[in-house]
């Protein structure tokens, strides 16, 4: 009912611009305050719309994460129409982790509040008997892993030996041995990511072999409609709640614009495959219609020296 309550004023509007105008007004816009440009000899990524250069990145979304970290969850119901909690809830029963027979070894990567990391564990202990299965909650963005600290106080999980917390970069997990993880999850975070494709082949060395990789992020609407009417609830509306809510509207207008970049299903499954990971089915699971997806795979038991 409150996602048809949001969607129904959406379907009636005619006063938003549309998405390429708002698009080219944006990009317009951010040419204006950043009059250098990447030269021609930089390596250069995405920032939302914006080319930037790939050592500038980091610190941009460092920034962006700062700023909402402590509003997070409602920044999440904005993203997903509310419904990112049922995302999570099923992201993890689908992994189904923990063993009766052995603990498991969780690593959750752009974790810091710790939305994922806490089921996990709840789900391990309370469905699959497994109380000593550990997780470490690993974050780039201090904020956002102080944000998971403070949350973790009011859990069963407060000061445990079961949960950690580890401030890195998940392209280089140089603290995190080789083949020393049983599941490596990621939620909402990699499409933030600097380089993607490193990403995943640090994913694949941590892993043990028959390791798992999940990976719950947004990606590419099915339903040309409602990708219509998602995309104007996107782009037209949620940068500028951004700015009533938390008086940050560049933060909410990057976060839309990064929704837009990141590769759609089958790119994204095809990045998994080329990092050595074993893909299950057709690769991915629609949720919602695709307006987010979960993705995974699983290091082979057998591996090339």
């Amino acid at each position: 009912m409150a996602t048809r309550s949001v969607l129904r004023p959406l379907l009636r509007s005619r006063q938003l611009p549309s998405f390429s105008a708002q698009r080219s007004l944006s990009t317009s816009l951010r040419r204006a305050d950043s009059p250098s440009q990447p030269s021609n000899h930089e390596r250069t990524t995405h920032f939302g719309f914006e080319t930037v250069p790939e050592a500038e990145k980091e610190a941009r979304v460092a920034g962006v994460f700062s700023n909402v970290a402590a509003s997070y969850d409602t920044m999440n119901d904005f993203m997903s129409l509310g419904i990112h909690r049922l995302w999570k809830d099923h992201f993890v029963r689908s992994i189904n982790p923990g063993s009766p027979n052995q603990a498991w070894k969780m690593l959750d990567i752009a974790g810091g509040t710790g939305d994922i990391a806490f089921r996990l564990l709840d789900h391990a202990t309370n469905i699959n008997s497994s109380p000593a299965s550990t997780i470490t909650i690993s974050d780039i963005n201090p904020a956002m892993l102080a944000e998971g600290k403070k949350r973790s106080l009011e859990t069963a999980y407060a000061n445990s030996p079961r949960l950690d917390f580890l401030v890195a970069n998940a392209e280089n997990l140089h603290t995190i041995p080789s083949n020393s993880i049983d599941l490596y999850t990621v939620a909402f975070g990699i499409r933030n990511f600097t380089d993607k494709d490193k990403a995943l082949r640090e994913a694949y060395r941590v892993l043990k072999p028959g390791g798992v990789f999940a990976c719950l992020e947004f990606s590419g609407v099915t339903n040309p409609i409602l990708d219509a009417v998602y995309k104007q609830w996107s782009f037209g509306a949620i940068p500028m709640i951004g700015q009533l809510v938390a008086g940050d509207r560049a933060s909410y207008q990057y976060l839309v614009e990064s929704i837009e970049k990141f590769p759609k299903q089958e790119e994204f499954k095809n990045m998994i495959q080329n990092a050595g990971f074993v893909v299950p089915g057709k690769g991915w699971e629609d949720l919602t219609f695709g307006i987010a997806a979960i993705h995974k795979g699983i290091k082979p038991i057998e591996t090339k020296a």
